[in-house]
C-alpha cells in the first residue's frame, strides 16, 4: 500500500521480511498485512497527543506573552506580531522538507530532531534583548522545529489507522485544546512569580518532551496478502511435467520443429514461453530468495509533486491557505482584545481556556461525525468552516465578559471541528487518497505558509490603523469565506472537471501493466519456427 513507505532507517534485507503482523528486531519497525487499526498505533496516537500540546498548544497560548514583549521592547502590536507570523510561516513553509527527511531518514529521528529545535529556540529565546532576537529564536528555529515535529507525526498516525482514523486522529489533536486551556493560566501564575523571561525558559525546558514522543514513533511495513501464497504446492511440478509432455505433443509432431523436449524443472516455467530464462521471476512459485534477482521496484519519491495536478487538490490547497487566516490570529488577540474592554487579565485568561475546552468538543464531535460510514466527509468539512465563519464575524459585537466568553467558546468548538480534520482529509479519496496522503501533506501545508505569514501583521496593522482589536476577527472571517468557497468546489473537481481525464489515465496505466503478462502462443510459435527451419532446409539444398 502506498501509505507506509519503508523509512530509510530499516537495516534489514527484503529476504528476511515475512508478510505476518511481527516486530523486525534490528528496526523495530512493525510488520502487517494490513493497515492494523490499533496496535502500536495507540502509542502514536497518544506521542501525537503530547506533541500537539507542545507545538501548536504553545503557539496558540503565546497570546499571554503579548502585552509583556510590547512593554519589555517598546514595540508596537504588529512588530510584536510578526514573531508568531514568522514562526508559523517557517513551519509551514518547510513543510515540503520535512516529507523529503522523513522520507529518506524515518519518522522518529526527525521528530526528535524537531524537539530539540523547538527547545533550543524557545530557551533562546528567554535572553533576547531586542524584538530581531525573537524573530530569529521563536520564528526560525522554533518554528523550524514545530514544522520537523508535527507532519510526520500525524502522517504516521495516518499510516496506523483506516476505519476509526478521523475519530482517532481528531481525537489525539485535543492535545493542543487541553495545552492552551492549562498552559495559558499557568503561564500568567508563574509571570508573576519570576516573570516572563524565567517562564519562557521553563517552557523551552517542557518542549524537550517532543524528543520522547519521537522515540515512540516505529515505523509501520504494509505487505501485501497476496505474497502468503508463495510457496506452490507439491503437485504443480508434476502437473507442469504433464502439461509440457501434452504442449510439445500437440503444438509439434517433428522433432525438426527446433523446440528443446526436456523435463528438467529449470525450463518448465508458469507460462510455457519460447525463452523461459527471462519469465522466470514472473512466476508465483519461486522463493523470496529467488525474487531478489528480479530488478528493484522503483524507490518511493522523497517528495511527489504530482498532486499539483490534481484540480480537487488544487482547490482544497486555495481551502487551506485562506482557511489558516482565521487560525492563530484570534487566539492571539482575544486576549488583548478583552483588555481593551476593561475584562481583567485573570478573566482574559479563561476566556482562551474555555476556548481551548471548547475546541476538545469540538475536535471529537467532528471525528464521531466523520467516523460514520455512509458519509461524504467533505461537506461535513464544508459546513463547518461556514459555521466557524459565522463565528468569527460574531466577536466583533461582544461588549462584555460574557459576550466574549460565550463567541469563544462558540468559535472554539467550530475551530476544532475543521482544525482538527483539514489535513487528515488529505488521505481521503475526495482530496488525493492515503497513497499520495505524504506528499500532500508536505505541499499543502507549504502552500498554507502565505497565510500563515501574512495573517497576523495583517490583523495588526489592521488593529494599528483602526485602534480597534475588532477589525483583527473582520480580516480573519474574510479569509474563511474565501477558504469555503474554494472548498466547495473540491468534491465537483473530482468528479466532473478531471474525473474523465484520470480514468483513461487509469485504464492506459492498466493496460500497460496487463501487456507484459499475457501468454505467448506457444503452437504459432512452434509452427513458424518449423517453417523457419523448412525455408532454411531448402534453401541449402
Amino acid at each position: 500500500m502506498g501509505a507506509a513507505e519503508p523509512p530509510a532507517e530499516t537495516g534489514c534485507s527484503r529476504s528476511k521480511m515475512t508478510v505476518k503482523a511481527v516486530k523486525m528486531p534490528c528496526t523495530s519497525a512493525n510488520v502487517y498485512t494490513k493497515v492494523p487499526d490499533g496496535g502500536w498505533g495507540w502509542t502514536v496516537a497518544f506521542a501525537f497527543f503530547v506533541v500537539e500540546a507542545l507545538t501548536y498548544g504553545i503557539i496558540k497560548s503565546f497570546g499571554v506573552f503579548f502585552n509583556d514583549l510590547m512593554e519589555s521592547f517598546d514595540e508596537t502590536n504588529s512588530r510584536i506580531s510578526w514573531i508568531i507570523s514568522i514562526c508559523v510561516f517557517v513551519q509551514t513553509f518547510t513543510a515540503p522538507l520535512s516529507t523529503v527527511l522523513s522520507n529518506r531518514f524515518g519518522h522518529r529521528l526527525v521528530v526528535m530532531a524537531g524537539g530539540l529545535l523547538v527547545s533550543t529556540g524557545m530557551v533562546i529565546a528567554s535572553f533576547a534583548r531586542t524584538v530581531v532576537d525573537m524573530y530569529v529564536t521563536i520564528g526560525i528555529i522554533s518554528g523550524l522545529g514545530y514544522c520537523l515535529s508535527f507532519l510526520p507525526t500525524v502522517t504516521i498516525l495516518s499510516q496506523y489507522f483506516d476505519k476509526r482514523r478521523s475519530l482517532v486522529t481528531a481525537v489525539a489533536s485535543t492535545g493542543e485544546c487541553f495545552a492552551v486551556f492549562s498552559f495559558a493560566p499557568a503561564i500568567t501564575a508563574l509571570k508573576e512569580q519570576i516573570g516572563w523571561r524565567y517562564s519562557l525558559l521553563s517552557v523551552g525546558v517542557l518542549q524537550l518532551g517532543i524528543t520522547v514522543c519521537g522515540s515512540l514513533l516505529r515505523p509501520i511495513i504494509i505487505k501485501e496478502q497476496e505474497e502468503v501464497k508463495a510457496q506452490p504446492p507439491e503437485e504443480s511440478t508434476e502437473t507442469k511435467y504433464m502439461l509440457e509432455n501434452e504442449q510439445t505433443c500437440t503444438s509439434i509432431e517433428s522433432i525438426d520443429s527446433g523446440v528443446e523436449i526436456t523435463t528438467s524443472p529449470s525450463n518448465v516455467p508458469g507460462k510455457t514461453k519460447a525463452e523461459p530464462k527471462s519469465e522466470e521471476p514472473k512466476q508465483h512459485g519461486q522463493i523470496p530468495v529467488e525474487n531478489n534477482s528480479t530488478p528493484p521496484a522503483p524507490k518511493t519519491k522523497l517528495l511527489d509533486f504530482s498532486v499539483m495536478r490534481d484540480y480537487s487538490f488544487i482547490c482544497y490547497a486555495f481551502f487551506g491557505l485562506f482557511a489558516t487566516l482565521g487560525f492563530f490570529a484570534p487566539s492571539l488577540y482575544i486576549i488583548p482584545l478583552s483588555l481593551s474592554l476593561g475584562i481583567g487579565k485573570d478573566h482574559s485568561a479563561y476566556i482562551l481556556s474555555a476556548m481551548a475546552i471548547a475546541e476538545v468538543f469540538g475536535r471529537i464531535f467532528a471525528g464521531w461525525v466523520l467516523n460514520k460510514k455512509p458519509i461524504r466527509k467533505i461537506y461535513i468539512e464544508l459546513i463547518c468552516v461556514i459555521l466557524l465563519s459565522v463565528a468569527l464575524f460574531a466577536f466583533p459585537f461582544a461588549s462584555e465578559f460574557w459576550g466574549l466568553m460565550t463567541c469563544s467558546i462558540y468559535f472554539g468548538f467550530m475551530l476544532g471541528t475543521v482544525a482538527g480534520t483539514h489535513i487528515p482529509l488529505l488521505a481521503e479519496d475526495d482530496v488525493v487518497g492515503i497513497e499520495k496522503m505524504s506528499s500532500a501533506a508536505g505541499v499543502y501545508v507549504f502552500i498554507q505558509s502565505l497565510a500563515g505569514l501574512a495573517g497576523p501583521p495583517i490583523a495588526g496593522v489592521l488593529v494599528d490603523t483602526t485602534k480597534n482589536y475588532s477589525s483583527a476577527f473582520y480580516s480573519c472571517a474574510a479569509g474563511m469565506v474565501l477558504g469555503a468557497v474554494f472548498l466547495a468546489l473540491v468534491r465537483p473537481c473530482k468528479t466532473g472537471l478531471c474525473h474523465q481525464q484520470q480514468q483513461q489515465q487509469e485504464a492506459e496505466e492498466s493496460l500497460a501493466r496487463a501487456a507484459p503478462e499475457l501468454p505467448d502462443d506457444f503452437i504459432d510459435m512452434d509452427i513458424g519456427k518449423a517453417e523457419n527451419s523448412g525455408k532454411g532446409s531448402d534453401s541449402v539444398v
